[in-house]
C-alpha cells in the first residue's frame, strides 16, 4: 500500500472535461453535433438497424449468440415476479420496481437485456389489476416490449419506431449512470450489481426524468397561439425550457434528427397527428423565442423534446419514459461493464478537503 499526495493537483467540478475512460462503444461530439454508436453515425444505424444487430456489435467480444440469448432471457423467475407483486401492492413508481426486481435477476448482461422488457412491462399490468402478457419467442425486442404492455401484437410501424427509439439511446458516452456502471465494474463486482447501480443514477431527474417535462410543457401551451406568451414568462421567470439545449451539445443533438423523423413516421401511421402538429409549431416558436432571449447561446431541440414526442405516439404514459430509456441503454451498461473488466484498473479518484483542521477533541 502507498498514500498519493494530491495537494496541488487541480480539480474540475462534477469532473467536467475530465477523461476517465476509453471505449470503442460510443463518441460524442458536442462542438459537431455527431454521435457514433460503435463506429456507426447514430443517424445511420438507428432508422434501419435492429435491436438485435446492435446487440451484437456492442457485445459480440462476450457473446457470439446475442440474439438468440434475448429471446431465451425473456422469462422471469417467480422470485422476480414476487418482488413485482410487493411492489405493486405498495403502488411504487415503475422506476423503483424496476430497480427492486433487477437484483433478482440470475445470469449475465444479456439476460437483463433480455428481462428488461418483461419486467417493465408485467410490473405495468399488475399495477393496473390486470394479468401479466405471457412471453412471446417470436417478436423482435421493441415489439415484445410493447406486447409486454399492452397483450397485443404491435404493428410493423410501431414496433419500428420505438426500435429506432431503442437504439438511438442505447449509449451516450460516460454520462452519470454509465459511469455508475463502469466505477462498479472496476470493483470487480458482477454485472446485474453494476445495472443496479446505474438504473439508481438513472432514476434521478438531472439524469433520466426530462422527458415528461418536455411534453407536459406541451400540453400546458396547448394551442400554437399560446406558446410565444407562455415560453417568454418561463424564460423570464428564469425557468428551463425542458426539451431545449443540451450540457454537450453546443449544436443541434443528433439524436433529436433521428427520433424527428421516427416520430413523423409514426404520427402519419394512426398516431394523434394534432399533438404532432402542436409540438412541431411549439418547437419553431421556443427555437425563435430562445435566440433572441440568448442570442450568445446555441439552444437548440435535444433528444428529450422527440422521445416525449414519440413516446406518447406509442401510448406510453410519462411514468414508462424513463424506465423505456432504461430498457435501451441497459445495452450500453452492459458493453461499459465488461470494456471496463477489461481495463482491470479500480477506479478511484482523490477529492478536495475543504472542511476545518486543527480541531482538539475533548472526551
Amino acid at each position: 500500500m502507498y498514500w498519493h499526495t494530491v495537494e496541488h493537483a487541480s480539480m474540475s467540478t462534477g469532473l467536467e472535461g475530465v477523461v476517465a475512460a476509453s471505449t470503442r462503444l460510443s463518441r460524442v461530439d458536442g462542438e459537431a453535433g455527431t454521435l457514433i454508436l460503435a463506429g456507426y453515425a447514430v443517424e445511420d444505424l438507428a432508422p434501419h438497424a435492429t435491436f438485435e444487430e446492435v446487440v451484437t456489435l456492442f457485445l459480440t467480444t462476450y457473446s457470439s449468440n446475442a440474439s438468440s440469448d434475448l429471446v431465451a432471457g425473456r422469462k422471469l423467475s417467480p422470485t422476480t415476479i414476487d418482488v413485482l407483486h410487493h411492489a405493486a401492492a405498495r403502488r411504487a413508481p415503475p422506476m423503483d420496481a424496476l430497480l427492486m426486481a433487477t437484483p433478482t435477476l440470475e445470469g449475465d448482461a444479456l439476460t437483463a437485456i433480455a428481462a428488461f422488457p418483461t419486467i417493465v412491462g408485467t410490473y405495468w399490468r399488475l399495477l393496473h389489476g390486470e394479468s401479466p402478457v405471457p412471453v412471446r419467442h417470436d417478436l423482435s425486442h421493441a415489439a415484445h416490449y410493447l406486447h409486454q404492455l399492452s397483450g397485443a401484437e404491435p404493428t410493423p410501424a410501431r414496433a419500428r419506431a420505438l426500435e429506432t427509439y431503442l437504439i438511438t439511446v442505447c449509449d451516450h458516452g460516460l454520462n452519470a449512470s454509465t459511469f455508475t456502471a463502469r466505477v462498479i465494474a472496476s470493483t470487480q463486482s458482477d454485472v446485474i450489481s453494476a445495472i443496479t447501480g446505474a438504473l439508481a443514477a438513472l432514476k434521478g431527474p438531472l439524469h433520466g426524468g426530462a422527458p415528461g417535462p418536455a411534453l407536459d410543457m406541451v400540453f400546458e401551451i396547448g394551442t400554437p397561439d399560446r406558446a410565444e406568451a407562455i415560453i417568454r414568462s418561463k424564460l423570464d421567470a428564469g425557468e428551463r425550457l425542458m426539451g431545449f439545449g443540451h450540457r454537450v451539445y453546443r449544436v443541434r443533438d443528433p439524436r433529436a434528427d433521428v427520433l424527428a423523423a421516427a416520430a413523423e413516421r409514426l404520427y402519419e401511421h394512426g398516431a394523434d397527428r394534432r399533438t404532432y402538429e402542436l409540438a412541431r409549431s411549439i418547437e419553431r416558436t421556443a427555437l425563435r423565442v430562445l435566440h433572441e432571449h440568448k442570442p450568445d447561446r446555441r439552444l437548440d431541440t435535444n433528444v428529450e423534446f422527440y422521445t416525449a414526442l414519440l413516446l406518447h405516439g406509442l401510448g406510453l404514459p410519462t411514468e414508462l419514459f424513463t424506465p423505456t430509456f432504461a430498457v435501451g441503454r441497459v445495452l450500453g451498461w452492459c458493453a461499459h461493464y465488461h470494456e471496463q473488466l477489461r481495463d482491470g484498473r479500480l477506479i478511484r479518484p482523490q477529492s478536495e478537503y475543504i472542511g476545518p483542521v486543527g480541531l482538539q477533541y475533548v472526551a
